[in-house]
């Protein structure tokens, strides 16, 4: 799933493209794209049909737009090939588009998803901490892009847990927009292993750690997200280029760009963590 500056890149394209134009049709063309819609697909294209994009939203890793009809939201889940499309009328239709939004400018709005884990689905607007999100995003917390994160509450809610430091940075609940990519980077700008455990660790060190999530993750959005392959991509269909800027994710047995020693990979949650051996020392058992 594409972490923050990804969903970050897509947001702004989005703002640029699509706000403030009127939605005339939408076409679903998979089933699979709107099973998170309870109502299914006619009903997801009957409602959003006529409406005019007010604003593209965005909160940790989950994408939103909101409408002039002040009820709906539509919640936009990228999954792990999704990608949010303009283009003209006349451009040959993608392979995997399954949905098409048809704007009032002669243009498309497309959501393209080779592996189908992604889609769209509508939901009402609820107020928590001051801002309204959809309902399904309602337990998600504010990120350390947010202008009002609270650097001083989430380091005092991470001291509370007992539980491994890359663990935490993982929960969307805790901390949002942090994924495998942007955990091993900051963890490894920070010094600190991922296995420590969290409430081990001293209020200074966390400070470090969230002050090393942030840069990490504006670099990314400054070089447009992090790109693999060609399934992540902006409105436009073009990569980012952050991941020729990676320290330690995916430079399993490469030299640490700090030190010299040879970066590691170990398992942890199911996945692959990266980690320098020299500058975060693994915890003793």
């Amino acid at each position: 799933m594409p972490e923050l500056p990804e969903v970050e890149v897509v947001r702004r394209g989005l703002a640029a493209h699509v706000v403030d134009h009127v939605i005339a049709s939408v076409l679903v063309k998979h089933p699979r794209a709107v099973r998170r819609h309870e109502l299914g697909g006619d009903d997801l294209a009957a409602r959003m049909s006529g409406l005019r994009v007010e604003g593209a939203h965005r909160r940790g890793k989950f994408l939103w737009l909101t409408f002039d009809d002040p009820d709906p939201a539509l919640v936009v889940h990228l999954g792990m090939s999704g990608q949010m499309l303009v283009q003209p009328t006349s451009a040959p239709l993608e392979k995997h588009a399954h949905i098409v939004a048809a704007l009032d400018n002669s243009t498309q709005l497309r959501f393209v998803d080779q592996r189908t884990f992604g889609g769209w689905s509508l939901h009402g607007l609820v107020d928590v901490d001051g801002s309204r999100l959809p309902e399904s995003v309602a337990h998600i917390a504010r990120d350390p892009l947010d202008p009002e994160f609270d650097t001083e509450a989430v380091v005092a809610r991470i001291r509370g847990k007992s539980s491994e430091i890359k663990r935490i940075l993982l929960d969307q609940t805790v901390i949002s927009g942090i994924g495998n990519i942007y955990a091993d980077e900051a963890l490894w700008r920070a010094g600190i292993h991922g296995e420590r455990i969290a409430a081990k660790l001293t209020r200074p060190a966390l400070r470090r750690l969230l002050a090393q999530v942030r840069a990490v993750m504006t670099a990314a959005l400054d070089a447009g997200g992090t790109s693999f392959d060609a399934l992540y991509v902006n409105v436009n269909g073009n990569s980012g280029y952050f991941e020729r800027s990676l320290a330690v994710y995916g430079r399993e047995d490469r030299a640490c760009r700090r030190c010299g020693a040879v970066i590691r990979r170990e398992k942890f949650m199911n996945r692959s963590s990266f980690s320098c051996p020299r500058c975060q020392p693994r915890p003793r058992r």
